[in-house]
């Protein structure tokens, strides 16, 4: 009966964000959509400083979310350009703040890498979906990243569930499964194909199935990497905030990879 609560905690709670998060992409405006991603990004870097920091380190906690507020505002206003120009200013900050905090008996630098680690991760990589909804038709661009992650993942975790047997990286996320992942690439393809062909069909068929394949792969390679993170520090979820999920961390993680790499093949690649 636990099992079954718990999966029926996962699937409302994912269909309560999924719902509320297709509307805010078709009925808002790109400063409404940036709002939204600041409040995300928010959460998202304070459990990534609650894994990696712990208790104190209040200046690098400070720098950490003032620069997530300002790189999605960046991505809003400006471009990509703009974007990599605040980043080279916030790493030269965060590394000169931290020369004032050099003691004799305590010299770590790591705490800068972990600051600029986690700009890079969290706000510069999630404000691509800012930059999606820039692009003409950019909500579609938005949902068709949703559609890859979210349905490759579904039918990842029901084909690794019932026909998984070789685990693909045990070391780093021990449920994972080669066979899952093989149904998330045929589940991602898919799913962005359909969504394409009613909703993008100016695109060609080959520009979606290489979006969905390829995007998939990316979704679960982030997936890995904050798993990681999370077993470096001894971590089973980034946070309780969600049942049944976690951490919005938990739930952003293949979503914030995927993204980046839709903006820059639909620009580079597709063009117009």
């Amino acid at each position: 009966m636990a099992i079954n609560n718990t999966h029926l905690q996962r699937w409302l709670t994912g269909l309560a964000l999924g719902l509320t998060l297709l509307a805010i992409i078709l009925l808002s405006s790109p400063f409404v959509l940036t709002l939204v991603a600041i409040l995300a990004i928010l959460v998202g870097i304070t459990e990534y400083n609650s894994m990696v920091f712990g208790d104190g380190f209040k200046k690098e906690k400070t720098e950490s979310i003032l620069f997530a507020i300002l790189i999605p505002l960046a991505a809003l206003h400006g471009d990509p350009q703009v974007m990599t120009s605040l980043l080279v200013f916030a790493f030269i900050s965060v590394f000169i703040i931290f020369l004032w905090k050099i003691r004799e008996d305590r010299f770590d630098v790591s705490s800068v890498a972990k600051v600029v680690f986690g700009m890079m991760y969290i706000p510069l990589l999630t404000s691509h979906f800012i930059l999606l909804r820039k692009l003409d038709q950019g909500a579609f661009w938005i949902i068709l990243v949703l559609v890859i992650s979210i349905v490759g993942d579904t039918v990842a975790l029901y084909v690794g569930k019932n026909l998984g047997k070789r685990k693909l990286l045990e070391p780093v996320s021990p449920g994972k499964t080669v066979e899952g992942t093989l149904g998330l690439m045929a589940g991602g393809t898919l799913g962005a194909w359909i969504f394409g062909y009613f909703f993008l069909p100016h695109v060609s068929m080959i520009h979606l199935l290489i979006l969905g394949l390829v995007g998939g792969v990316i979704g679960q390679l982030g997936d890995l990497c904050e798993s990681a993170i999370k077993r470096n520090y001894g971590k089973k979820d980034a946070s309780a905030l969600l049942p049944g999920h976690g951490g919005l961390l938990d739930r952003l993680d293949s979503l914030i990879f995927v993204a980046p790499f839709v903006y820059y093949y639909r620009i580079f690649v597709i063009g117009g």
